[in-house]
């Protein structure tokens, strides 16, 4: 069995000019089997097709959110009210696992300062943490898994890359070299515009969560559609790690 873990972040990654009404990076990732993938990636074509007459659209939570672009249509209540209601039925019985990473950048910058490791990179190294915890309670005989991060910039996917390898080389605090190389992880960069329907769930969830992250207690009616979506164990939801 082949398994992907999809990611996509909300927020901007960066310590030097802090956001105050958004003071969060997080990094949102999917882990997913090959064969649920392919109903996921039918399952978005279909909506799709269905709205726009047109698999080649690619769903953007902020454009999305905005009504710009292809989703101005959204615009049109009617229509909005199709799109949310084919989504969220996707979104809720799709078979996936969430696991995500938030810092929150004020108390991380006064326990650490700005200048500091890379949010990304620690946020990365969390996902991938968890990921092999929860694979590890798996009964599927794994075979590979396929890590799929959105391109941001030669320099970035370079360190990003590097930042991996050191992961596999040295391993973690709580996972060994022997261990994260057992499951055969491997890393790959995809362009947006390859319309990756596992990069654009990644991306629809990561701002609930975020925003989850920064206002628990508000209303949040896209969180409530896949929270039960998190790795969790006994209760408690060890598919959301918020920093420090």
């Amino acid at each position: 069995m082949i398994y992907n873990l999809f990611i996509d972040e909300s927020g901007d990654h960066g310590l030097s000019n802090l956001n105050l009404s958004f003071p969060v990076f997080l990094l949102c990732g999917i882990v997913i089997s090959s064969a649920d993938y392919e109903t996921l990636r039918k399952s978005f074509n279909k909506i799709k097709e269905d709205i726009w007459h047109n698999s080649h659209v690619i769903f953007h939570s902020r454009d999305i959110r905005k009504c710009e672009k292809e989703f101005k249509y959204l615009f049109d209540l009617e229509l909005k009210k199709q799109f949310y209601e084919k989504l969220d039925h996707v979104i809720s019985n799709t078979n996936y696992t969430i696991i995500s990473s938030a810092i929150k950048k004020e108390a991380y910058i006064v326990r650490y300062g700005k200048i500091s490791d890379d949010v990304y990179e620690i946020s990365l190294s969390f996902i991938i943490e968890r990921t092999v915890f929860y694979l590890d309670t798996l009964m599927d005989k794994i075979e590979r898994v396929n890590i799929i991060i959105e391109k941001r910039g030669k320099k970035e996917d370079r360190k990003l890359q590097e930042h991996f390898q050191r992961i596999l080389s040295r391993g973690t605090a709580y996972i060994s070299s022997a261990r994260l190389k057992a499951y055969n992880l491997n890393i790959q960069f995809k362009a947006k515009t390859q319309n990756i329907n596992g990069l654009q769930l990644a991306d629809l969830i990561a701002y609930p969560i975020a925003r989850y992250v920064l206002e628990p207690d508000r209303l949040n009616p896209s969180f409530e559609v896949f929270k039960s979506k998190f790795y969790g164990k006994g209760g408690k939801r060890y598919g959301l790690k918020i920093f420090p």
